[in-house]
């Protein structure tokens, strides 16, 4: 397995040689900004898909109420997922500020009358169904 020098404690077959820390963070960021970019397309697609639904079965106060809440939540995923990109970088820990989105919904839906809360919060939940898929789809991959 390792044969070791004599005495002189190192190595002689084993080198481990790592690619640069340069090339390793900047593959991984790209493979972390396409990882981005699947999940957003994929919760754009469900929520225009909920939205259609919505508009086809319920009045025009729903299906608004759930898009504005589907637009906050994309928004609320988006502040996270730049939150994470920023982690090790420049911080040690998440952002708390991407809190304030599900807060300011709930205070626009109490304040507007055109909105209705169950909708906008149901809206605000479907960017999950987005992060559900990606994950069963990275998991079929490795299999």
């Amino acid at each position: 397995m390792l044969e070791k020098s004599d005495g002189s404690g190192e190595c002689t077959e084993c080198e481990l040689t790592l690619g640069t820390s340069k090339e390793s963070a900047s593959d991984s960021s790209e493979e972390y900004a396409q990882l981005q970019r699947r999940i957003f397309r994929v919760a754009f697609f469900v929520t225009a898909f909920a939205v259609a639904i919505t508009a086809i079965f319920f009045d025009f106060q729903v299906s608004i109420s759930l898009l504005v809440g589907a637009f906050s939540g994309v928004l609320y995923l988006r502040l996270l997922a730049r939150s994470i990109g920023k982690l090790g970088n420049s911080t040690k820990s998440v952002s708390k500020f991407q809190l304030l989105i599900p807060v300011l919904l709930v205070l626009a839906v109490s304040k507007l009358p055109q909105l209705q809360l169950l909708p906008a919060l149901l809206g605000f939940l479907l960017y999950k169904p987005s992060l559900i898929f990606q994950f069963w789809l990275d998991s079929r991959s490795n299999d």
